[in-house]
This record gives structure tokens, C-alpha cells and sequence, in this order.
């Protein structure tokens, strides 16, 4: 009797095993599942970088960049807006021409380096466009100008530069120019110059999502008032956090909240930046890392990493980053809250270093009580509803 029953065991045990109902693999974790979009990646400077390829793999430790293809297959960072900046300087035809020099080889430079990954990364001109790369299991991306400061008076530049696949684009940066006062500027215009009222309406007629970040509070006023279509702003922090004029106060998130557009938070300037003399030097170094040679870099990432021991150029961390976010999704929205770290370009605190941390902003969110559809609206939905909406315009 006790070999019949042993017998009656096993086969039960055996159809269970393969005729019964098979048991479910485990889930893959809430952000990998998700759409994840950055709207401010500046992480084209290095792609010029001699001995550095985008499709290596490396470490804070011995190199500053945050973001490359195994780091984003890592975060889930499905893509983004790879960003054209250039910096100020003069407004005088000497100085629009070398910024348009400068801003047509990053453009191109960008260009190369996503056609050279193909593989792994396509380039991405709508909203459909990174839904159908995301399914095709590529990476995602998009092209953005962080200060407009290269088409000097000549807005018909715009056109070109939508032809080469910029989607978003900011009119001012750290200084006023000729468009618009920045956050950080003087004021010369009071908001938007007589050329910057124009540049809103060229960008309206191109289908190109405007950027408010670094705009003075008075060109913000002016860019949402202006406007006829939902603005971003692609990396910011909220002035309630540190009352920084780089900042967004309260009451414009709500009124850029009203008007469909959305705020996407960054790790920037959630202290004052502590700017001392040597991290200035290596901070202009690092802006033209491109130009070093391998020795030059190495030695800029050792000091830069010695400083560091001794002074952290942010005083904040994940959990006061966290607790921005969270007031600002209070302030804000669901709908009308993304993502903007500023990797690449001076983001980054301890706890939140680089992409491969960004689960992390998930889980945090999770565990807040935001709904699966919510987060990911937030990291990438309300993102692709901007940029759906701006294409309406032609």
C-alpha cells in the first residue's frame, strides 16, 4: 500500500509539473516595466572625447561622465534630450557666428555618435517615435538646444534646426541675450526682448517644444502667456527647496500647471553651488573635455574626485531631493511633474550619483502611494503629451 501511494504521489507531482498550470515567472520590477524619459541630457560634450566611447561602461571613480549605454540599461533610462548647449558669449555677429559653428557641430556630432550605436539607440522625432522604439527594444533619442544664443538674429535658423531634429529648445542660458533675460542675468529686457516675442511664435509654428528652464521669472511669465501650446521645463528645481532665482516658485508651477505643460525636476541647485576658486578652474576644464587628451582627462577626473573629499559642490543629498519631488507632484500634479537631472552638466547629489540610481526615485514614489499609470506619466507621459501637443502646430 505504501509503494501504491508513493506511486500516486509522484505522478500527481509529475502532472502538476507538466500538464498542470505552470507557475508564473516573477514580475519584473515597477521601473523597468515603465517608459523612463530625461528631458535635459548633456551628455554630448563627451562624445567628442578622445579614448571615450558611448558604449563602454564606466566609473564614477575614474571618469565624470554619469550616463552611457550600459548605465542606462541599468537606470531603465529608456532615452531622453541629448542637448546642444552652447555658451554665452558676445552678442555681436563675431560672437552668433562661432556660437552657430559650434552649435551645428554638436548637432552633427550627436548625430554620428547615435548613428554609430544604431544598434542600440535610433533617433527620435515624436511622441510615436519613442513609443515605437521603446517596443522595439532600442533606446531612445531626442535632440534639444539649451540656449538659442547661436541663431543670433536670425530666427529662420530655427527651421534648420528642426530639419535636423531638434524638438525642444530653451531661448536663454546663465546670461541675458538677445531673446530674453535669464534667471541668473541682469534684466535687460524685463522678460522676453521684441526677437524673443518672435522666437515663441517661430517655435509655436515649427512644432518645437519651448524650455523655460533658466528663464527669468519674467520671461517665464512671458513664454506661458505667449504661447499657444504647453511648455516644458526640462531641467529645474523648485525655489521652495532653496530659494534660488535658478528656481521655479511655487505659484508659477501651479500657473504653468494650468496651462498643460510640465516641470521636470532636476538634482540642481538644491543648495547654492559651492563654486570655490579650484572647482571653477576644473569646472571650465570639464566644459571643454572634449579638447583634453586622455592623460588631460584622467588628471581632471583625479583632482575633481580629490575636491570632492573636501568640498561637495551641492550640499544636498537623495533624501532632500525626494522630499522636493514629492512637494513638487504635491504643488504640481501628476500630470504636470517629469524628470530633467542635468546629467552630465553639473547634477547629481550623494544617494542619486548617476542613472543607474533612478530606480531608486521609483520606489520612492511607490511607496508615497502613486498609482503604477501616475509614475509613469511622470517619467515619460507627460513628457510625450507636450511634445504630441507642440506637433499639432504645423
Amino acid at each position: 500500500m505504501k509503494r501504491i501511494a508513493i506511486l500516486a504521489a509522484a505522478t500527481a507531482l509529475s502532472a502538476c509539473s507538466t500538464g498542470g498550470e505552470k507557475p508564473k515567472a516573477p514580475e519584473a520590477p515597477l521601473h523597468s516595466r515603465m517608459l523612463v524619459l530625461d528631458t535635459h541630457l548633456d551628455t554630448p560634450l563627451h562624445f567628442e572625447r578622445k579614448g571615450w566611447n558611448f558604449a563602454d561602461r564606466h566609473d564614477l571613480a575614474t571618469d565624470l561622465s554619469q550616463l552611457d549605454i550600459p548605465r542606462m540599461k541599468d537606470g531603465n533610462l529608456d532615452g531622453g534630450f541629448f542637448a546642444i548647449y552652447t555658451d554665452q558669449g558676445p552678442l555681436t555677429p563675431a560672437g552668433y557666428a562661432a556660437a552657430l559653428d559650434h552649435a551645428r557641430k554638436r548637432s552633427d556630432l550627436i548625430d554620428r555618435t547615435i548613428a554609430t550605436h544604431k544598434d542600440a539607440i535610433g533617433p527620435a522625432l515624436t511622441a510615436d517615435d519613442a513609443r515605437r522604439l521603446n517596443k522595439e527594444g532600442k533606446l531612445i533619442a531626442f535632440k534639444s538646444i539649451e540656449n538659442s544664443y547661436p541663431l543670433g538674429e536670425d530666427l529662420s535658423l530655427l527651421e534648420e534646426f528642426y530639419k535636423k531634429g531638434v524638438r525642444l529648445a530653451g531661448p536663454v542660458h546663465s546670461k541675458d541675450n538677445q531673446f530674453a533675460d535669464s534667471a541668473t542675468g541682469e534684466g535687460r529686457w524685463k522678460g522676453l526682448s521684441p526677437l524673443g516675442k518672435q522666437w515663441v511664435a517661430e517655435m509655436n509654428r515649427l512644432g518645437i517644444v519651448i524650455d523655460a528652464s533658466h528663464s527669468s521669472d519674467a520671461t517665464f511669465d512671458q513664454i506661458l502667456a505667449l504661447s499657444k501650446y504647453p511648455i516644458l521645463l526640462s531641467h529645474s528645481s523648485l525655489r521652495s527647496a532653496n530659494d534660488h532665482p535658478r528656481n521655479l516658485d511655487e505659484g508659477r508651477l501651479k500657473a504653468l500647471a494650468a496651462k498643460g505643460g510640465a516641470m521636470c525636476i532636476s538634482t540642481i541647485f538644491l543648495s547654492d553651488m559651492k563654486m570655490s576658486p579650484e572647482r571653477a578652474e576644473l569646472f571650465g576644464k570639464y566644459e571643454t573635455i572634449g579638447a583634453l587628451s586622455p592623460a588631460e582627462q584622467a588628471d581632471l577626473t583625479r583632482r575633481w574626485r580629490e575636491l570632492d573629499k573636501t568640498e561637495t559642490m551641492w550640499a544636498a543629498d537623495f533624501e532632500k531631493y525626494m522630499a522636493m519631488v514629492l512637494r513638487a507632484i504635491e504643488v504640481g500634479g501628476v500630470d504636470h511633474i517629469c524628470f530633467g537631472a542635468d546629467w552630465d552638466g553639473g547634477g547629481g547629489l550623494t544617494g542619486i550619483e548617476d542613472i543607474s540610481a533612478l530606480p531608486k526615485v521609483t520606489e520612492r514614489l511607490k511607496a508615497a502611494g502613486y498609482s503604477d499609470a501616475d509614475i509613469e506619466k511622470m517619467w515619460s507621459g507627460n513628457i510625450l503629451r507636450v511634445l504630441a501637443a507642440q506637433g499639432k502646430g504645423r
